[in-house]
């Protein structure tokens, strides 16, 4: 069960595995753009390839896909990257469901653990399987992967290298609770934090803030959606930034020179390396500094 391409690498691995892969799941078709174009998951766009058998349920609580499930008798359910499962689906399986999440569990529990990881300036993070609970990423762990998070990385690069590190992770977690000798582990409840969604409120860059915390921010969110700031009425993106400590501005203040734009905080100041003015293209900030300027005309 899953429906981004995060998912899509383990999927393979599953399916080359030598398991019987019986179905997926993954979410129902949506209408995008102008056009209304219908667009497919990228794990549904996998499946039309291998003609795996697949199901899209509206309501994972719907009678007939509870049924439908019941009916394929699973050994094992895997959740990468997917909707929350009621109780009457993940206790279906034989060995149980279990989830992949992007995350060291107990820490950062919710929908966007590698954003945090991020936003929060950890040194480190990794991956977590588990058997799915009732409650929200709370099951016993199964085996957890560490991975180091490099200064310069962002949620594009963090992601890739995590769904890298998925593919191994899920095949071992396979193998694990095929063994007899499974040893699980209880998360520890004194060492919970959280990873809400990532929302347009938590995504505003406020400039009274740290350079550190702004850095961190603006990387833990790009590529998407990406920071932003409000700027005489406007709306601008920002991708990626450098930290200066040699420059103090006031938080706010816009400093610029021919190629090069500068923004104080409450320590110092960051550059600006790639920004999106509303309605335009991401672009860097030479080139943005030809056509725009944020300082008052």
């Amino acid at each position: 069960m899953g429906t981004p391409d995060f998912a899509v690498p383990s999927l393979d691995a599953i399916n080359n595995s030598g398991h019987q892969l019986i179905a997926v799941v993954t979410a129902p078709d949506k209408e995008r753009g102008r056009g209304r174009e219908i667009s497919f998951t990228p794990v549904k766009e996998y499946v039309i390839k291998k003609n795996i058998p697949l199901l899209q349920p509206e309501k994972l609580k719907e009678p007939k896909f509870i049924e439908q499930i019941k009916g394929l008798s699973p050994d094992l359910i895997i959740v990468i990257a997917f909707r929350i499962l009621p109780k009457e689906i993940f206790e279906i399986p034989k060995y149980g469901t279990f989830n992949v999440h992007g995350s060291l569990l107990p820490k950062y529990r919710g929908a966007a653990p590698i954003q945090w990881s991020l936003i929060n300036g950890d040194n480190e993070t990794g991956l977590t399987t588990f058997f799915i609970q009732e409650k929200v990423d709370t099951g016993n762990i199964i085996l957890q992967k560490r991975i180091a998070i490099d200064k310069e990385d962002n949620f594009g690069t963090l992601h890739d290298k995590l769904q890298l590190l998925s593919v191994d992770m899920v095949l071992e977690t396979i193998k694990i609770i095929e063994s007899v000798n499974i040893e699980l582990l209880k998360q520890d409840e004194f060492l919970v934090s959280s990873a809400p969604k990532i929302t347009k409120e938590n995504s505003q860059i406020d400039w009274n803030e740290s350079s550190e915390r702004l850095y961190n921010l603006i990387r833990g969110l790009s590529p998407y959606p990406a920071a932003y700031f409000i700027k005489d009425t406007k709306m601008y993106k920002v991708f990626s930034s450098k930290i200066k400590d040699n420059l103090i501005l006031k938080p706010g203040e816009v400093m610029q020179t021919k190629n090069e734009i500068f923004i104080g905080t409450s320590t110092t100041a960051l550059e600006i390396m790639e920004i999106q003015p509303e309605g335009r293209k991401r672009m860097k900030a030479d080139d943005f500094l030809r056509g725009y300027s944020l300082l008052k005309n």
